[in-house]
């Protein structure tokens, strides 16, 4: 495949992907589900070239700018409160699962070397960061919970991956040492936490002394890139440095970023992922072919079957076992006296159970093996149905689980709720004008200013009162002012089509306009819009 067809094929995805994704919304499915069963089926369709994916190039295209959006947008507070229950996740359950599925598989094929067994266990073990975005948006879930799902989606990838190289490695050489291997484990986790302040900070300085917003954008677009390399140069973790790097960035964001950088950034990154995310899914089901011409066809698959189901049904059943062996045991724990041990509670351990949706890396992974490595066919095939079967499965089906389950927000409520951090606002604003309104004579020279600022105090009073309330009696309000707002730019385009004002004006008053809407739609509640 040539340049122009490789064009060619992009855009004729993209053009599905939308289509996939529309059809999704309207069918009230998970996109994510859309998008891998429609790249499935096209993998298949006559006429079409064989698509390859690049392994490397799948990892370091898609993995950075997504750990980094994520880490971006991670709460922090609830990160470090949870962190034990992450890294629980992310680390205990990935190793677990990797056991339990290499005891499984070499019981079933006792030919295949104990390493090639774990090498596949490390495969198909991390959940998928991209996986668990695209499914969770939409689904309201306790905090806790979703600071655990968010965290190890963050994290587990790097355990995969260690756990990976080093089970490859023993299975190429046939030689392994357990010690050495915890010790190199820690020393790539450190290191790439190491590597990913460094960035990071990096980062924040350059910020501080760049003036253009555009140069600013493109700079922390580079971040997650910049960060994974330089981890994989000096041969630590990148995935642990691009989320360090990117947990960097989330919190200085707020202070080195002005409004007009973070408007734009965020409408640029919202694009970036979507087009990310939707296009890792859809390559995915695109690349079936590929790996069913690598099996040998269907002849090959049929007694390998009962291998592949009983390693899709480990994975499942090992991640439940150790959500609710944890649980057990911060249960024990607790009833001895030990309150810091909060147990989640079957609600909610179901649904972090069910919630370990597998993608990009489990993927790309297996097709880094060199063709001599025992069992590679077997662990292509086990990883395509074991992404297929959680992403299909388990994604279209966590939404019911969670109605089923009801799970419970058992964290103590917030010290400041959104009304009473808004009233402090409103009341920090109100007292620098009461200042700024008089001159130092004492003469009050903004009286309009002042008014209208107490006004707004008096509303956002009663907001902090009874919100729902003050909303209700507020939307009317909003929806005349953006009607008014509408008459506006439908008289600035017909000034601009009978020649009375030129382009520049109509593109600077259009923007105003624009820039005025999106604040009132977002006081009104519309945050989507």
């Amino acid at each position: 495949m040539h340049g122009v067809e490789a064009f060619e094929l992009v855009l004729a995805l993209l053009a599905l992907i939308v289509a996939l994704h529309w059809a999704a919304l309207k069918l009230r499915l998970p996109p994510s589900t859309a998008l891998l069963v429609g790249g499935g089926a096209l993998a298949f369709t006559p006429g079409l070239p064989a698509f390859a994916l690049d392994p490397d190039l799948v990892l370091v295209l898609f993995l950075p700018p997504l750990l980094m959006d994520g880490a971006y947008s991670t709460a922090h507070g609830r990160f470090k409160r949870f962190l034990p229950g992450i890294l629980s996740l992310a680390a205990g359950a990935v190793v677990f699962t990797t056991l339990i599925v290499g005891v499984v598989v070499h019981w079933m094929v006792p030919e295949l070397p104990w390493a090639a067994c774990f090498a596949l266990g490390a495969i198909v073990s991390p959940p998928d960061a991209v996986s668990a975005r695209a499914v969770l948006q939409g689904v309201k879930l306790p905090r806790r919970v979703t600071a655990l799902l968010e965290g190890e989606s963050l994290l587990n990838d790097a355990t995969g991956l260690i756990l990976f190289r080093f089970a490859v490695a023993a299975t190429l050489s046939g030689a392994f040492s357990l010690g050495e291997a915890v010790q190199s484990f820690v020393i790539v986790a450190v290191g790439g936490a190491a590597v990913g302040l460094a960035v990071g900070f990096a980062w924040v300085f350059a910020i501080k002394r760049m003036g253009d917003r555009t140069l600013v954008v493109v700079t922390t677009a580079l971040l997650g890139w910049a960060a994974y390399l330089a981890g994989e140069a000096v041969h630590v973790s990148g995935v642990i440095s691009t989320v360090v790097a990117g947990l960097v960035l989330g919190w200085h964001q707020h202070t080195v970023f002005s409004a007009s950088v973070r408007l734009l950034g965020n409408s640029f990154w919202h694009v970036l992922t979507f087009v990310l995310e939707t296009m890792v899914f859809i390559l995915i089901g695109f690349s079936l072919r590929g790996v069913v011409e690598r099996m040998g066809g269907e002849a090959i698959l049929g007694p390998l079957v009962l291998v592949v189901l009983a390693v899709v049904a480990t994975v499942v059943v090992a991640r439940f076992v150790w959500v609710f062996g944890s649980d057990w045991l911060l249960a024990a724990l607790h009833g001895a006296g030990l309150k810091r041990a909060r147990p989640l509670g079957w609600r909610q351990a179901t649904v972090v159970g069910w919630a370990g949706m597998r993608g990009v890396v489990t993927l790309a992974v297996p097709l880094t093996l060199p063709l001599e490595t025992p069992g590679r066919d077997l662990m292509l095939l086990c990883a395509f149905a074991v992404i297929f079967a959680t992403v299909v499965l388990q994604g279209s089906t966590l939404g019911w689980i969670i109605r089923t389950a009801r799970p419970i927000d058992e964290e103590p409520p917030p010290k400041m709720l959104l009304p009473a951090a808004e009233a402090a606002m409103a009341r920090a604003r109100l007292a620098r004008i009461e200042k700024l309104a008089y001159a130092e004579d004492g003469t009050l020279i903004h009286p309009m200013m002042l008014e209208e600022q107490r006004k707004r105090m008096g509303f956002m009073e009663r907001y902090e009162r009874e919100p729902a309330a003050a909303m209700e009696k507020l939307r009317p309000h909003f929806d005349v002012l953006i009607a008014a707002l509408s008459s506006g730019r439908a008289e600035l385009i017909r000034l601009h089509r009978t020649g009375m004002i030129e382009d520049e004006v109509l593109q600077e008053l259009e923007r105003d306009i624009d820039v005025e809407e999106m604040g009132m739609m977002f006081q009104r509640g519309d945050t989507e819009s």
